[in-house]
């Protein structure tokens, strides 16, 4: 169940978090009319959510350009709506469709304010990263060539005595020839396989006795030294935490409300999947 309604909470968080604020309580009035068109009211509030419903670089617009822009639309959407007898059966189920996705974004709102609090990420935090390290980090250098037996030979000249990065600014192929072959630093699973799995092996100071194979070529390693990571701290990874604390609540009111219900899906079983394709061309045909 919780691989199935996953998807299905971040669907719904998503759609909760486009839905409009609740209304500041010094904020004018929604149901304030702005206009009617042959009887039918248009109010502030059927502005705001038009506005709502606008791509994100549109919602940018200054209030004058997009007052009169959206009042326009309003109005001429009015005029056609009214000239139209009744809708089509598809039309009213998307509008069916539309209120089960904002009742659900209302619902999904609720649960998230409930669920997502200071007192909750603190709690998380700490169960999570309070008494965790943050792991190793490495800081490693390295000579990149396209063979093997060059780099065989830049093992042994280092071993004789050669400095590490004047070989690699003289013979890597890679972008950090020019700082000597230093990488800087990274944690673990920053690197390809081969090339973590070599570094994890070095002690700092030490070189790899033995080339290195990656997609990229062959590489002579130094790993130059280690530390502890530091675990990050509340404020870097709030987000993550936020978003873990969402799906979750979410996911368990899902659960929650299927366990209550009474769901009947014995009518899908009279159809095949191919249906529901050939419905919908049948609809585009009309």
């Amino acid at each position: 169940m919780q691989t199935l309604t996953r998807p299905i909470a971040a669907a719904l968080t998503a759609l909760a978090l486009a839905v409009p604020a609740a209304a500041q309580d010094d904020a004018p009035d929604l149901a304030t009319v702005v206009a009617t068109v042959n009887g039918d009211e248009i109010t502030l509030g059927h502005m705001v959510a038009a506005r709502s419903n606008l791509p994100q670089q549109y919602q940018q617009l200054p209030d004058d350009v997009l007052f009169d822009a959206l009042l326009d639309q309003l109005v001429q959407q009015t005029l056609l709506s009214q000239s139209q007898d009744e809708l089509t059966s598809i039309a009213e189920m998307t509008l069916e469709n539309e209120r089960r996705l904002l009742g659900a974004a209302q619902a999904v709102e609720d649960v998230v304010n409930t669920a997502v609090t200071d007192d909750a990420l603190q709690a998380l935090y700490d169960e999570r990263y309070a008494d965790a390290e943050g792991g190793t980090e490495f800081n490693a250098s390295h000579i990149l060539v396209e063979s093997e037996e060059e780099a065989q030979e830049i093992i042994a000249e280092i071993e004789a005595g050669a400095d590490f990065a004047e070989l690699a600014e003289a013979r890597s192929t890679g972008p950090s020839a020019s700082a000597g072959g230093e990488l800087g630093w990274f944690g673990a699973g920053a690197m390809v396989a081969p090339f973590q799995e070599a570094v994890e092996t070095l002690e700092p100071g030490t070189v790899s006795e033995s080339p290195v194979e990656t997609q990229f070529g062959w590489h002579v390693i130094r790993l130059n030294e280690t530390r502890t990571a530091d675990a990050p701290t509340l404020d870097e990874v709030r987000g993550e935490l936020s978003e873990e604390l969402r799906q979750s609540a979410v996911s368990a009111r899902v659960e929650e409300l299927e366990g209550g219900a009474e769901i009947d899906r014995s009518g899908a079983e009279t159809l095949a999947p191919a249906d529901l394709g050939a419905a919908a061309a049948s609809v585009q045909a009309q």
